[in-house]
């Protein structure tokens, strides 16, 4: 208690003695320091886009979309080891998630794909390598299916939920929709507790004999989930369990890159990975054995280089 005392102390007198130094003198404007309007584009409804668009402006461009309940801070690995190689990487926040505006409308995939053109095309960005994970993968999808790739020449869908997750008629090998109403239930249930059950369980592998679960990654994964709407997360799970990608992948006309954990509890890879790469004509896989859904964090060394060599080539 003393040692607090003694620095409460200190810091009194600090800053009682720069109150007295500066008092008999005008005081000295402050730079003015104001958020960049670049941090934040506007969507076509109005609603702000939050974005991150780091390393040398003159690199070539990545563009990251994220998965859920997640926001860009998920990709902070794989950023920050590709702008230190020269490229220029940018990643939003997927409306009502992260620090982008909670609309109550638009929660929807053909929404997510129009918003992620408005920020490729606010920042008039072209020959870009599109990177989706997870629902991600399904956002980069459709914005295919809806824009073309005119602005695009390279993709890389990692752990995505492409091209169906659902299990129907024609897609037997599927997840039950039981699961998503459990997700459902659990969002309105106790969304925080559905957080950190997701990430200290499946999401990670940290379920799994022998695993070493990292609490650092289950606040992370926790943190971002309730950092996001309620409403934008709970409309999400319809937007990533039901939307159809198949079409989408079938009008992908780049070079395409599927990376996927073979152990990976969320989005099972033989009617994920396996079944993406068969719809984009010339699409290449990488499967990580015993991997988790979460390689972006669990795997990133990895994931990174492969990243890097596909979108060197």
């Amino acid at each position: 208690m003393k040692v607090f005392k003694n620095i409460f102390l200190a810091s009194s007198i600090a800053a009682a003695s720069l109150t007295a130094i500066s008092a008999p003198h005008t005081a000295i404007a402050a730079p003015s320091v104001s958020q960049p309007s670049s941090m934040f584009i506007t969507a076509q409804d109005g609603t702000p886009l939050y974005y991150k668009d780091w390393g040398p402006k003159e690199g070539k461009v990545v563009v990251f979309s994220h998965g859920w309940p997640l926001n860009s801070d998920s990709w902070e690995a794989q950023m920050l080891f590709l702008a230190e190689k020269g490229y220029r990487v940018i990643a939003h926040d997927r409306r009502g998630h992260g620090r982008s505006g909670q609309s109550w409308n638009g929660n929807n995939m053909n929404q997510y794909a129009d918003d992620l053109g408005v920020v490729l095309e606010t920042l008039n960005v072209k020959d870009v390598t599109l990177v989706g994970f997870s629902t991600g993968g399904g956002e980069v999808a459709r914005y295919v299916g809806r824009h073309g790739s005119k602005r695009v020449s390279k993709i890389v869908l990692v752990s995505a939920v492409t091209p169906l997750m659902l299990k129907t008629e024609a897609n037997p090998n599927g997840v039950p929709l039981e699961v998503f109403d459990g997700l459902r239930k659990g969002s309105t249930t106790n969304r925080s507790q559905l957080y950190k059950d997701i990430a200290s369980g499946p999401f990670f592998g940290f379920n799994r004999s022998g695993a070493s679960a990292s609490a650092g990654l289950i606040d992370a994964f926790w943190l971002q989930g309730m950092t996001a709407s309620h409403k934008g997360t709970f409309d999400s799970i319809k937007a990533f369990s039901e939307t159809n990608f198949v079409e989408d992948l079938k009008r992908i006309d780049v070079p395409t890159l599927v990376i996927h954990g073979d152990d990976d509890q969320i989005v099972p890879i033989q009617t994920s990975g396996r079944a993406t790469v068969k719809l984009v004509k010339g699409a290449k896989i990488i499967e990580y054995p015993g991997a988790p859904h979460g390689i972006t964090d669990t795997h990133k060394d990895r994931l990174n280089q492969d990243l890097l060599d596909f979108i060197s080539q």
